[in-house]
Parts: C-alpha cells; sequence; structure tokens
C-alpha cells in the first residue's frame, strides 16, 4: 500500500492545537445547547473532516442554534437558507444584476446566501430537486456556476441541511446520489427531562449567553490539513474496506444484507469513514485513528447510504438496525481485539480502585 505522508513538528503542535480547541469549543456551546452531546460530537467529527451534516429531527431541538453559535465560536460567516417549494436556484446561488448609470451600466454578480462559512440548508426536502441540485453542486465543487461564471465559496465550507421526519406532505425527498453527499446523517432526538429543565432555565429565565471566539478561518484550514494526515495503519484502513463491503449485496458475507439491501456503501461511504476516524483521532489529541474510531463514526456514516428494499419494510428491520449488526460481526484488526481487551481490564481495575477509596473514606469518616 502506498506510503501514507508523515507528520512534521509543526503538524503536532497543530494538532495539539486542535484537541484543546476542541475542549474550548465544547465549553462555549455548553453556554446555549443542553445535552446533545453524541450529536454535537458527530457534527464536529464531520466538520474537521471536511464534510456535511444532514439532521433529522422534528422542529424545535436546537438544530439552528447549532450551527450558528458554531460559527460565532469559530469566527466564520453564517447564513441560514429555509427551503420553500417556491425557491429558485438564482434564490441561493445568485444571480447577475444590473448595476450603475448610462454607458456605464453593466452587470455585475450577486452572490446569495450561499456564499458563506456555514450555511444551514433548513428543510432541504422542501424545496425542488432544480435547487436541491444547486446546493449539492456547492457541497462538492465548493463552487457555484452562475451565467458561465465559475464563482468560489469561501474555505472552509460546511453545509448542515436538516429534515423533519414527520411532515412528507409537499416534500421532495433527497434520491440515493444527493444523500451520498453528505458525509453523516445525525439524528437529533428529545432531550432528556433533566437536560429540557436546564434548556428551559436557559431559555425562559436568562438572556442568551455570549459565546467567545475559539478559532479562525485560517486556523481551521491548518486543522484540515493536518486531519488528512492523521496516521492509520493499512490493518484499519482495511477494516473500512470490509465494513462497507459488507453491506453491499454482492460482497456481504450477511444473509440479512443479501435479502433486505438494494444498494449498499459507495467508496464514497469508505472515504467518510477514514476521514470521520481521522478527524475524531485528532479531535482527542491523537496522531493516529483506530478501528475504535471507525466502529463510533459507523452508523452516521453508513445508514443513510445503505438503501433497504420491501423485505425490510415488511419485517420493521431499518437500515440502521442492519449497520449495528454488521459493525458487530465484521472481523476485527487482532491488535485491536487485544487493545479493547487491555481497555476494558483497566476501566475494570479503576472502577475497582475508586469502589475501594469510596469505602476506605466511608470508614474513615464513620471511625
Amino acid at each position: 500500500m502506498q506510503e501514507q505522508p508523515a507528520l512534521s513538528g509543526e503538524d503536532y503542535r497543530v494538532l495539539k492545537e486542535l484537541g484543546d480547541a476542541h475542549a474550548a469549543i465544547r465549553r462555549e456551546l455548553a453556554k446555549r445547547i443542553v445535552g446533545q452531546d453524541e450529536v454535537v460530537e458527530q457534527v464536529l467529527t464531520a466538520f474537521f473532516a471536511g464534510g456535511h451534516v444532514l439532521l433529522l429531527g422534528v422542529p424545535g431541538l436546537a438544530k439552528t442554534l447549532l450551527i450558528r453559535t458554531l460559527a460565532q465560536i469559530m469566527g466564520m460567516k453564517f447564513n441560514r437558507i429555509q427551503f420553500t417549494p417556491d425557491l429558485m436556484p438564482s434564490d441561493i446561488t445568485g444571480s447577475d444584476v444590473l448595476v450603475g448609470d448610462g454607458d456605464e451600466r453593466a452587470f455585475q454578480f450577486l452572490g446569495g446566501p450561499i456564499f458563506a462559512n456555514f450555511v444551514l440548508a433548513d428543510e432541504i426536502n422542501r424545496t425542488p430537486p432544480k435547487t436541491q441540485a444547486a446546493l449539492l453542486e456547492a457541497m462538492e465543487e465548493y463552487a457555484v456556476t452562475v451565467a458561465g461564471h465559475r464563482y468560489d465559496l469561501p474555505q472552509p465550507y460546511f453545509v448542515m441541511a436538516t429534515q423533519n421526519p414527520i411532515e412528507q406532505e409537499g416534500t421532495y425527498l433527497l434520491p440515493a446520489a444527493a444523500l451520498d453527499r453528505f458525509m453523516f446523517t445525525v439524528l437529533v432526538d428529545y432531550p432528556t427531562q433533566y437536560d429540557e429543565m436546564e434548556m428551559l432555565l436557559q431559555t425562559t429565565s436568562r438572556p442568551e449567553q455570549a459565546v467567545g471566539t475559539v478559532l479562525s478561518a485560517t486556523k481551521v484550514l491548518r486543522m484540515l490539513e493536518v486531519v488528512r494526515r492523521i496516521n492509520m495503519r493499512d490493518e484499519c484502513i482495511k477494516y473500512a474496506i470490509d465494513v462497507v463491503r459488507s453491506t453491499r449485496p454482492a460482497t456481504t458475507f450477511s444473509a440479512l444484507v443479501k435479502d433486505m439491501v438494494d444498494c449498499g456503501g459507495s467508496p464514497r461511504a469508505t472515504q467518510s469513514l477514514i476521514l470521520g476516524a481521522k478527524a475524531r483521532a485528532a479531535l482527542d489529541g491523537r496522531d493516529e485513528a483506530y478501528p475504535e474510531d471507525i466502529r463510533a463514526i459507523a452508523l452516521p456514516a453508513l445508514h443513510h447510504r445503505v438503501l433497504t428494499n420491501f423485505h425490510a419494510e415488511a419485517d420493521s428491520v431499518t437500515s440502521r438496525d442492519l449497520v449495528r449488526d454488521l459493525i458487530k460481526q465484521v472481523p476485527r484488526p487482532v491488535w485491536d481485539t487485544q487493545h479493547e481487551e487491555v481497555r476494558q481490564r483497566k476501566n475494570w481495575l479503576g472502577g475497582v480502585r475508586k469502589w475501594l477509596l469510596g469505602e476506605r473514606a466511608k470508614k474513615a469518616f464513620s471511625g
């Protein structure tokens, strides 16, 4: 396999800076976002992997607040686009406008709301495919073409689209090719009772807290470069390939997949697994991505790319169920299994040590 580029001393400095920034971002987000730790972590992982996210959740779960606050923390421009049935491609990309007076009149390009670092595509399934395609082109090419001219989008560029999974009347469902453009599809569930109580106290009793700026566009672009150079062993890359190939009916070992899946993950799915695992490692301050990182992001990276058929629908089996099952079954590298056993032993010993210290403290207090 081709040798991977090595991390330099400067890369390690940036990597430490990224780990510190991750902790700072989480602290700042906690001022406005209560709970939803898994959602926040998956969104950050996708962002630092250079991908985009599709959020599935009912209205009112702070999806807009999340991306708006992220943009403020990172010191970048944010725009929100409300997708509606009458929205046209030029409404989001921009168009040529006639400006000037007399002989000086000329057409000038006026960029639309898509020209921002963070873009929220709210209810993307409520706009026709033609408008959806304009956004998807921007996500893939990081540029838009208007009247034959190409205009580059600001970097870094991150799109977070939302879909309401409840109301489907009058919607235009994203086709498989469009879903494949999103690195992760993240489910946003209702908060716990405790988190909902804390959220209500924050939003109905106190003014919105200000958040500090932790990063800048220049720093983030440097971090995105370093993420791609995070180390990954050949066995780990092969493990990612095996996970994706297990979702394809033609190459899987699973009888359920052969019976219930029409189409599995594409090579873009494997890219998402590898880049997502590297980003997760970098956010943790590590210079190497492990199979555990792949397993941690496999569900948001794969379930929207596994298209089930009527057999799965008849048996109430979802793509998420299948991906969870495959993660447990795909053979892991031997050293990964050994590392997990060591980690479990350390966790067990740590738990016993804490219990013993607690018992000693109780005896000392009672004595």
